[in-house]
């Protein structure tokens, strides 16, 4: 049966996940997809994320690649509506595109982008906020947070920021950052960074180490000098998941075959 290549764009609520990857016995937006994408094409279907996300890690971008049958790739809207009718409420397609065979999911990305909300005022602590926010119930040294942030960009070995032993024993952990900083938005923060690829908990263990920094918990020098370190022996707690986006990625417009 002839197949074609498809890029999903998916947008999920993480909180009733146990992360991307599918697991025997738990909820995850791999399993929920491909249960999905099973029924409508009447076979297994595989679908293979850019990358993983941790349990309760939201995502408005995260890509996914799938080979479905023919009639389906000749019109890819009529599959996105499709999936969206049987998919749950807390997983929604926002596009879906044809790509050339050699698209692939996870290796041909250049870049993935993040984005962790941190509450400043009183009504962070709202449920309606604190479900996808961290709400911090002291004031934050915003000079400290940009100059911790500004140590990011460039290429680093995140070894220090990363769970020890979830990356092969050969990768040299490092990491290529092209912009990492701190925006102002009503009621609070947000932390943005892009690079090539990110370790396990990686922004997590940023965020909460920038937060301990920005509290006085902890001196600016530190974050330097983690970026040398060999482990995250010394490294702030990651900052709770919830609050954390998987915002976008990026691949090459070559790999987009031309809309009909």
């Amino acid at each position: 049966m002839a197949e074609r290549t498809v890029q999903l764009v998916l947008h999920y609520d993480g909180a009733g996940f146990s992360g991307w990857q599918r697991q025997p016995e738990q909820r995850t937006v791999q399993g929920v997809l491909e249960e999905a994408l099973t029924r409508l094409c009447d076979r297994p279907v595989a679908a293979l994320g850019s990358g993983r996300t941790d349990a309760g890690v939201h995502a408005r971008g995260q890509a996914v690649g799938i080979r479905v049958p023919e009639r389906w790739a000749g019109d890819v809207q009529k599959l996105r509506r499709a999936l969206n009718a049987i998919l749950p409420p807390d997983v929604w397609v926002a596009a879906a595109t044809e790509m050339r065979e050699e698209f692939h999911a996870r290796y041909s990305a250049v870049s993935r982008r993040y984005r962790y909300f941190v509450g400043t005022d009183e009504e962070a602590h709202s449920p309606f906020r604190g479900r996808y926010e961290l709400a911090v119930g002291q004031p934050l040294d915003r000079g400290a947070l940009d100059a911790a942030a500004a140590h990011l960009p460039g290429e680093h070995c995140f070894r220090g920021f990363a769970v020890l032993g979830t990356a092969p024993a050969r990768d040299d952990h490092r990491c290529h950052v092209t912009n990492a900083r701190w925006h102002d938005r009503p009621g609070g923060l947000v932390f943005e960074i892009e690079a090539n690829r990110f370790l396990h908990h990686m922004v997590r263990f940023l965020v909460g180490t920038m937060l301990d920094i920005a509290t006085a918990r902890r001196p600016l020098a530190d974050f330097a000098r983690l970026l040398d370190a060999a482990d995250n022996a010394e490294t702030s707690p990651p900052a709770p998941a919830h609050a954390l986006f998987l915002e976008a990625v990026v691949y090459p417009p070559s790999l987009y075959l031309p809309r009909a």
